[in-house]
């Protein structure tokens, strides 16, 4: 396969490594036992996932949508970053590079509302400020069952402002905007809270997750689109069935409030991250790893192999999580690696080499 931009591929490949080394330091989380570098490596499986696979990506996405070459300095600081953590070298030195891999990614959405202000940008460059924060929270010693709540706030609130931007087609109406910013409210008041309160702020926090699980869900085009065929219905369904887990970590949230640890906050973190981010991140790889290499991508409905074992194997995990069941737990956690494996071999395998552009002289001729 032949890509138009093969100079990005570095910079997507230091977010598949941080993916793949997060997908197995998550696995000694579950008690595997599988060889690790050293000693506290499973602490990284959160950093990894969030900041060294989702921010690179969403980092360089945004650096290909602005085209200017200084953006992509973004998802390089968040890779080397990453990389960092796993080659060993002092925490510290690499935490800053992802901080300043965020600021980046804050200025990249500053030179973005210059060009389209509008409620869409304006909520993702907030998303991206509210990363920032959380990583300067993170460098400055606070625990990461504390942080992961602020990287949960900007995925949500970058993915919902790319929703956000679609709806315009639905044309949605002053009151449904005035909603959707009351929610952005309650979302981030649990941010707030969290400081002072930790049961508190988790409870209020799932409210906002809840809140905007059903907003996404009353007004994304998804609605109209599921009825159509082929990818655009893929994409649908994907975008669909994230919303109800979603809803339904925020249902867990208000259920069990500030728990650091154990079977609730694992269904809670994982309903959100891997039910909602990665049904989002399956929903939108067609367009964007296309985008980003500069390649095409054929659909096929073997997509939805992925996207069903995703739902199967979170469900037998959260049924681990509410019995008690440790084994359970283990298992359906090893079934969701082994389902993003799946995701990324059924993804490049779609891509193909994109179209030969014609010569001058043939264009001219024409």
């Amino acid at each position: 396969m032949v890509v138009r931009h093969p100079q990005r591929l570095p910079l997507l490949a230091l977010g598949m490594l941080a993916l793949l080394t997060g997908l197995w330091a998550g696995l000694a989380r579950l008690g595997w036992d599988v060889p690790l570098p050293r000693s506290g490596f499973s602490s990284l499986h959160g950093p990894l996932m969030v900041s060294g696979f989702l921010g690179t990506l969403i980092s360089l996405e945004r650096a290909v949508a602005l085209g200017k070459p200084w953006a992509y300095a973004a998802p390089l600081l968040t890779g080397i970053g990453s990389a960092g953590l796993i080659a060993g070298v002092p925490l510290a030195p690499a935490q800053w590079l992802i901080v300043a891999g965020s600021v980046g990614l804050v200025a990249i959405f500053g030179a973005i509302i210059l060009r389209h202000p509008a409620l869409y940008t304006f909520t993702m460059g907030g998303g991206a400020i509210v990363w920032a924060a959380g990583n300067l929270l993170w460098c400055i010693g606070w625990p990461l069952f504390l942080v992961v709540f602020w990287w949960m706030a900007f995925l949500l609130v970058t993915i919902a402002g790319e929703r956000l931007e679609l709806a315009r087609l639905q044309q949605v109406t002053g009151a449904a905007q005035a909603m959707f910013l009351l929610l952005m409210g309650i979302l981030l008041a649990g941010l707030i809270v969290l400081g002072w309160s930790f049961d508190t702020g988790v409870r209020i926090f799932g409210a906002g997750l809840a809140g905007l699980a059903l907003w996404l869900g009353r007004h994304d085009i998804a609605r109209r689109t599921v009825r159509q065929t082929g990818l655009t219905r893929f994409m649908a369904v994907c975008l669909l069935t994230g919303y109800a887990w979603l809803g339904i970590s925020g249902l867990f949230a208000m259920w069990s409030g500030g728990v650091p640890a154990g079977p609730q906050y694992d269904a809670m973190l994982h309903a959100f991250f891997l039910g909602f981010v990665f049904a989002m991140i399956f929903a939108h790889a067609p367009v964007i790893f296309p985008a980003v290499l500069g390649a095409r991508m054929l659909y096929r409905p073997l997509f939805y192999a992925h996207l069903l074992l995703l739902q199967a194997t979170l469900v037998v995990r959260l049924a681990g999580d509410a019995a008690g069941w440790g084994v359970g737990r283990q298992v359906g956690g090893l079934l969701n690696a082994a389902t993003l494996l799946l995701f990324l071999v059924n993804t490049v395998s779609a891509l193909r080499s994109p179209p030969e552009r014609p010569s001058i002289a043939a264009r001219a001729t024409s």
